[in-house]
């Protein structure tokens, strides 16, 4: 859902669109656009049999819980509907994660084993598409990379957060710095510009008509 943005454009083209979102800034956002909204967890999905269609844009990678995700998913459609999306698929930011990890490994502050994102494979998540019932009809990694007009140092602050939830106010400060330092060769270029690495994951599945969920 988030802003309600591409909501208000499916709905335009003629579908029936309801949004959901657990944030209640963007399902107020959502709403002043004139989208119905519900506040609901993508990782616990209680709809059965409701829609003709699932569509995802830059959100699948928040929720780490990718099987419950898909599991909802399947239950909330009609057999033949369609699961379309778009979100961080492998690679994506690793240059980033990698520099984050090194900051924190500088102030030797306790290295996380996993980025707060899940950014799968094609294969891997074609497989979990499959074990709930989908043919998938297309999937494929996508490079994108994005310019930042904020700089890294904003981009950092607003996303990596969850790097630094358990850190000192100045163990985050001195390991941001670090991890811009690093990434200056790889993602700033020499109008000291720069650009986030992201890959894209790309998918379309249909449900099949005889899956059981």
């Amino acid at each position: 859902c988030g802003d309600g943005t591409l909501g208000v454009q499916i709905q335009a083209a003629g579908s029936d669109v309801l949004g959901v979102d657990t944030s209640p800034e963007l399902l107020q956002a959502a709403s002043g656009r004139g989208l119905k909204v519900d506040r609901v967890d993508g990782q616990d999905l209680t709809f059965c049999d409701e829609f003709d269609a699932v569509f995802s844009n830059a959100a699948l990678h928040w929720m780490t819980d990718a099987e419950s995700v898909v599991r909802g998913v399947a239950k909330s459609l009609t057999p033949g509907g369609r699961f379309v999306g778009e979100f961080g698929g492998h690679g994506n930011v690793a240059a980033i994660v990698t520099a984050l990890r090194s900051g924190r490994q500088a102030v030797e502050f306790e290295v996380s084993g996993d980025a707060p994102w899940f950014f799968p494979t094609a294969e891997e998540y074609t497989m979990i598409l499959e074990s709930h019932g989908f043919d998938v009809t297309y999937i494929a990694l996508r490079p994108r990379p994005t310019p930042l007009p904020t700089g890294m140092e904003g981009w950092i602050r607003t996303f990596a957060d969850p790097f630094f939830a358990d850190a000192t106010p100045q163990q985050k400060e001195t390991a941001i710095a670090h991890a811009i330092h690093l990434l200056m060769p790889s993602l700033r270029d020499s109008n000291e510009s720069w650009t986030v690495d992201y890959v894209r994951l790309r998918f379309h599945a249909v449900l099949k008509r005889d899956s059981q969920q």
